[in-house]
């Protein structure tokens, strides 16, 4: 946004309206060109500032990526020796789980096999104690 420069009304008495005027036109045309030199100097700043930017997050992206692969990839291995651990293990323990449980079925079937028979010994007693009394 461009300032335009004004003078005091007496620079326009003593210079006249005419020189006054292009002592104006010519601050306007130095200030003018002093915001175009800026701006292209501004660019040109930015420009390389932003290149610059763009290389170190490039850098930065690249960095991060590879470390950050490296770094999964050493949690997936150990992960996955983690998880084959815990799969050998829990194969073990199913195993010894159904080991005890064969035992345990056994025993009950024993038991069961105890009952029975001293269950069916009492009905035997009981009928031939029956039988002998009538």
């Amino acid at each position: 946004m461009p300032i335009t420069a004004k003078l005091s009304r007496q620079f326009y008495e003593k210079l006249g309206d005419e020189v006054a005027n292009e002592l104006v036109s010519w601050f306007n045309a130095v200030d003018r060109g002093y915001r175009e030199e800026f701006r292209d100097l501004f660019e040109a700043h930015f420009g390389r500032f932003e290149a610059r930017s763009e290389r170190s997050a490039a850098e930065l992206r690249a960095e991060f990526r590879s470390g950050l692969g490296a770094e999964i990839g050493r949690v997936r291995s150990d992960l996955g020796a983690e998880i084959g651990d815990l799969r050998s293990e829990l194969r073990s323990q199913v195993g010894g789980l159904r080991v005890e449980m064969a035992r345990m079925e056994t025993r009950l079937v024993r038991w069961m096999f105890a009952f029975w028979i001293g269950a069916w010994i009492t009905i035997s007693g009981t009928i031939v104690a029956l039988k002998r009394l009538l």
